[in-house]
């Protein structure tokens, strides 16, 4: 089976990257979609805290991977020497998914959705990166005046914002 079809939702820090990640998960899922998805940290984290025993497994005890199984969750921790790209981690993990969503790896070569909020930051990632908009599918935001791209812009001011961004990813990401 062929890694699945997969995008990155991108943008400043604070810009509304999970809020959307969410709001679209949901929209697709809702769909009939099997949705998956990848967070990129630019740190390490801990999803267990210290006073589980998983938690000494891997710290206290050195494992290399600790798994931990529940009637209704899976989560494997496994030391790395290097980060996987979010390709690997899709083509490792996810298989199975008809789209894979991915908040960050705005570095990566995956096709592009960027948020951009004027409440947050004056200027876009698109304009600090004109060279990278050729990732792009869309652009999501709350200004209302024309922007210098090529690609479609969804303004959350419009109430179909979110059914017509889950139409473009049908279309542009998973073929339908």
């Amino acid at each position: 089976m062929p890694r699945p079809p997969m995008l990155a939702i991108i943008g400043k820090k604070n810009s509304g990257k999970t809020t959307l990640v969410v709001a679209l998960v949901a929209e697709l899922g809702g769909r009939g979609h099997r949705v998956m998805t990848i967070k990129h940290g630019s740190h390490t984290f801990n999803i267990d805290p210290s006073t589980t025993d998983t938690y000494r497994h891997y710290h206290e005890g050195s494992a290399d991977k600790v798994a931990m199984v529940a009637p209704d969750k899976f989560a494997l921790i496994e030391r790395l020497n290097t980060e996987p790209s979010p390709e690997e981690v899709a083509e490792k993990h996810m298989r199975d998914a008809d789209i894979v969503v991915c908040e960050g790896f705005k570095k990566s070569t995956l096709p592009k959705i960027e948020v951009f909020r004027t409440r947050v930051h004056a200027t876009a990632l698109f304009t600090d990166n004109p060279h990278r908009t050729a990732q792009y599918i869309a652009i999501v935001t709350d200004i209302d005046a024309e922007l210098p791209v090529t690609v479609p812009v969804i303004r959350f001011s419009d109430g179909e914002w979110l059914s017509r961004l889950a139409d473009l990813v049908e279309r542009k990401i998973m073929g339908r």
